[in-house]
């Protein structure tokens, strides 16, 4: 029998930011006989029934100390409904299971997209069998062990929707409202577009981690806000984006490069056009879908470039392409298949 240990952060099909692993989840399902699931944080989810949940308890306020007993008894207590270990994203599992699960015989596969690393990461890397990252700029990248993975987009849920027509000039931001975002700059880059007399409309959409920064925000969007130019949304779950990205010409990601960021590969699904700066994306977005990182001036330049142009749906239809061939769920499902032995 196939039998695989997940280890991640948090199972809920609603989450804003990892609400995407739950179909990873799924799709796993297919593949294997039984799964566990060591969880920090669980929440809603819809998930078959060869496929068991255990959280270490932090929706319901459990303390750190707690977190890691609940890991060492979980881990031990269902040794033998798993032969197979993965960890997504968090390395720190990998060092604290690492010396059971070899004893044990089980093979431990670490995925991680981060762009620090460090001694842990090190570590870590040094104790599992095989590290799967996606981006260029990863901390994995180019190590002994590693594989570059497909970001996996579930194309079949991130999709065009005829139903949902595009809302002439409207740009979108969606995702997590930090100051690493760059959320100022697309604000900067909004003020010249109108002050250029440009038609646009900008949906700003997400949760802040720092409310200093959303009031900082707000008020350098106060006058376009005032004339219907800008308006901040609150987060939405993974599922209830497409319909976001759906309605939207352009969605605009400010990240410097490092990660492979999801949202801007899910609009690109969508047929919505994209703008970027990471250059993580080099080699996937056409060169006239880059803007200079951090330079609000050229990100206005190519927007009203963009906005004009006359073959948007074309376009759109390249991007998706892009997707499907390079980063869909169904390829990174294989290859993490394929490789967890």
């Amino acid at each position: 029998m196939r039998k695989l240990l997940i280890i991640t952060q948090k199972v809920d099909r609603d989450d804003s930011v990892l609400g995407f692993f739950h179909g990873w989840i799924l799709s796993l399902a297919e593949k294997f006989d039984q799964i566990t699931v060591i969880c920090l944080w669980e929440g809603r989810h819809d998930l078959p029934g060869n496929v068991s949940v255990l959280s270490l308890g932090k929706e319901a306020g459990a303390s750190k100390i707690k977190y890691l007993r609940k890991f060492f008894k979980y881990i031990w207590r269902e040794r033998e409904q798993y032969n197979t270990v993965f960890v997504h994203m968090n390395k720190i599992y990998v060092i604290l299971g690492a010396f059971f699960w070899k004893l044990a015989g089980k093979k431990i596969y670490l995925w991680y997209n981060h762009q620090a690393g460090g001694a842990l990461a090190r570590l870590a890397f040094l104790l599992a069998d095989k590290i799967f990252y996606t981006s260029p700029f990863s901390f994995a990248s180019g190590r002994k062990k590693t594989l570059a993975m497909p970001a996996g987009i579930d194309t079949g849920q991130f999709k065009r929707r005829e139903e949902t027509a595009k809302e002439k000039s409207s740009l979108l931001y969606l995702g997590r409202i930090s100051p690493i975002k760059n959320v100022e700059v697309l604000l900067e880059a909004a003020k010249i577009l109108d002050e250029q007399g440009v038609d646009f409309f900008l949906r700003i959409v997400g949760d802040a981690d720092d409310q200093n920064y959303l009031r900082e925000l707000k008020a350098q969007a106060k006058e376009l806000r005032e004339k219907g130019k800008v308006k901040f949304l609150p987060g939405v779950s993974h599922n209830q984006t497409p319909p976001i990205y759906n309605q939207s010409e352009i969605f605009i990601n400010l990240t410097n490069s490092g990660s492979l960021d999801k949202t801007t590969l899910e609009a690109m699904a969508c047929q919505t056009l994209v703008l970027a700066s990471n250059k993580s994306y080099g080699g996937v977005l056409p060169q006239e879908l880059f803007f200079k990182e951090t330079d609000a001036q050229d990100l206005a330049g190519k927007t009203a470039a963009i906005l004009g142009r006359a073959d948007q749906e074309n376009l759109g239809k390249k991007l998706r392409a892009i997707v499907e061939t390079r980063h869909s769920l169904n390829q990174t499902i294989e290859m993490l298949v394929a490789n967890l032995k």
